[in-house]
C-alpha cells in the first residue's frame, strides 16, 4: 500500500485529512449480541489491539466504557437507549439511520491532544450485516475502531500494516497533515 492509498483513506469527502488512533487504554463494551458472538467479538478486539501494540483496558476512569458497540436489529431499537441523544451529540439518529438506510455509523470522540477518547458504533444486523460471518465482521469492527477511516475499509494484512504503523509510539497520536500518509508508508515498507 502506498502514500497515496493511505492518504486517501483518511481524507473526508470534503478533503480534509485526519488520522487519529487511541490515546488512551480501549474500554470495548458490546450491546446486543448473543453469548457465542460475545466471544467473537472479544477475541477479534483483543487480536486487533495486541496486534497494534495497543492496551485494552477493563474500564476507562472517566467514562467507564470507551468503545461501545451497539448492535440492533432495526434502527427503532435505538430508541430504548437511555439519553441517546446526549451520549452521540446526534438529535433523532435512529430515524436519520433509517432513512438513510445505513447499516452502521461511527462516531468519534477525541481528547484535547486529538486522539481518540471514545468511538461509538451502531450496526443494523436486520439488513446486509445479517448476512456477514461474525468473524469477519468483527475483524472489521475492530479496525473500524482502531483508526480514524474516512472510507470504507476491508480487512487486509496491508491494512494491519497501516494500523500498526500508526501507532508507532513516536509518531503523532493525531495530525491533519496529509503528508503522515508518508510516514506511515516507510514504516511499512521497513
Amino acid at each position: 500500500m502506498d502514500a497515496a492509498a493511505i492518504e486517501a483513506m483518511f481524507t473526508s469527502s470534503d478533503g480534509r485529512f485526519l488520522c487519529a488512533r487511541w490515546g488512551r487504554p480501549v474500554a470495548p463494551v458490546i450491546f446486543g449480541l448473543a453469548e457465542e458472538s460475545l466471544d467473537v467479538f472479544r477475541g477479534a478486539l483483543r487480536a486487533g489491539y495486541a496486534h497494534a501494540r495497543h492496551p485494552l483496558a477493563e474500564t476507562d476512569p472517566e467514562m467507564g466504557a470507551n468503545l461501545m458497540l451497539f448492535f440492533v436489529q432495526d434502527w427503532a431499537e435505538l430508541e430504548g437507549v437511555p439519553d441517546l441523544d446526549r451520549l452521540t451529540g446526534v438529535p433523532g439518529l435512529p430515524e436519520r439511520l433509517a432513512r438513510e438506510g445505513a447499516d452502521h455509523y461511527r462516531l468519534f470522540r477525541f481528547d484535547p491532544e486529538g486522539g481518540i477518547r471514545a468511538c461509538l458504533m451502531f450496526l443494523n444486523m436486520g439488513g446486509a450485516l445479517g448476512g456477514a460471518h461474525p468473524g469477519g465482521l468483527a475483524e472489521r469492527v475492530t479496525m473500524q475502531s482502531m483508526l480514524t477511516f474516512a472510507t470504507e475499509i476491508a480487512p487486509s494484512a496491508a491494512l494491519a500494516g497501516v494500523i500498526r504503523a500508526a501507532y508507532d509510539p513516536v509518531l503523532p497520536v493525531a495530525t491533519t497533515q496529509p503528508a503522515h500518509a508518508l510516514r506511515l508508508a516507510a514504516r511499512m515498507a521497513s
